[in-house]
């Protein structure tokens, strides 16, 4: 058994998930919320949410300090928008704390207003100290927990820091797969979300069939946009961006398809998904580096400004011909 100490940041479902799946592979570990965090209530009162049920051995605490103190490597699971906030969160402690840690980011978005890569954020947050790796690729808390396994990506600007992760992280829930380029990566992840979106939305006007299409579409979209942006056309095609549509664009498990679906059909969604915020930051992206997005200029047309989904996806798909 493992034994090495691991820390996790946020108790989402995600977070969750991290702190059982590192506790089932034998670490130590401790699972930190914020002091008023709803979710670290209910896992301290019951230890359990929707999605499952934690060990006693998981620790829980509110206390940033404890838990970058607890240990080494740290796993952080927090929505791509409040990211920045906990950065500097972690910045204003004692450097001593976080300086020579490993961070882990296990987060699929872009910061909204700016388009970074939160990646970038955490450089400009924290320096060029913290050893740091993105871990991203298909796969949803409820199949994982009910034993379904599959295969995800590590990523990092230290190509030695992947397989020192892998060693300690993969189980037979998990067999990872590394990334040598981490722009392509963290883009590809993000915007596989906004392709959920629009995979939602054709679903709720009774048009699946076109998700091939979708699929198609939206890996060569990103490819573009990815190589303008001097990351490998390519990484697009991995686990980070089309290996993860079926996870996204069919599983109902997938928040952003279930959103895009809710959409149409005039129901509630919970919370906003994250391919919202993302959709906005690529098309950032997109008008800095001359890369037209259909797909997203689509799906912001649609929540953004209220227009006709039918006539803007059949538009999409069925305009005059071109090449692909």
């Amino acid at each position: 058994m493992n034994k090495e100490s691991v820390s996790v940041l946020g108790c989402g479902r995600w977070g969750s998930f991290h702190a059982w799946h590192a506790d089932r592979i034998g670490c130590n570990v401790l699972l930190w919320g914020r002091p008023d965090s709803k979710r670290l209530a209910r896992l301290a009162s019951e230890r359990k949410n929707e999605y499952l049920t934690l060990p006693e051995s998981v620790r829980l605490s509110d206390s940033l300090t404890e838990a970058l103190g607890h240990a080494e490597t740290v796993i952080i699971s927090v929505g791509a928008q409040g990211f920045r906030a906990l950065c500097k969160n972690i910045a204003a402690l004692s450097p001593s704390l976080w300086r020579k840690k490993t961070f882990v980011l296990c987060m699929k978005g872009l910061e909204q207003e700016s388009g970074k890569r939160l990646s970038r954020v955490f450089r400009e947050e924290l320096g060029a100290d913290p050893a740091a790796a993105v871990w991203v690729g298909p796969g949803h808390v409820e199949d994982f927990v009910a034993g379904i396994p599959n295969c995800m990506l590590l990523a990092s600007e230290d190509e030695t820091l992947p397989p020192r992760l892998a060693q300690l992280l993969e189980s037979p829930l998990i067999r990872f797969y590394y990334g040598s380029d981490l722009l392509g990566v963290e883009i590809g992840a993000a915007a596989k979300n906004v392709v959920g979106l629009a995979a939602g939305m054709l679903d709720g006007l009774g048009l699946p069939s076109l998700k091939g299409a979708l699929m198609a579409r939206g890996a060569a979209e990103l490819s573009r946009l990815v190589a303008a942006m001097g990351g490998d056309s390519m990484t697009v095609y991995g686990l980070s961006h089309l290996g993860d549509y079926e996870a996204t664009l069919f599983s109902l498990h997938s928040n952003n398809r279930r959103f895009g679906e809710n959409l149409i059909r005039g129901l509630p969604s919970e919370k906003l998904a994250e391919g919202v915020y993302t959709a906005d930051a690529l098309a950032l992206l997109g008008q800095k580096h001359n890369v037209e997005l259909p797909i997203t200029d689509a799906v912001r047309s649609v929540i953004r400004d209220g227009a006709d989904p039918k006539q803007v996806l059949l538009h999409l798909f069925l305009r005059e011909q071109k090449s692909e």
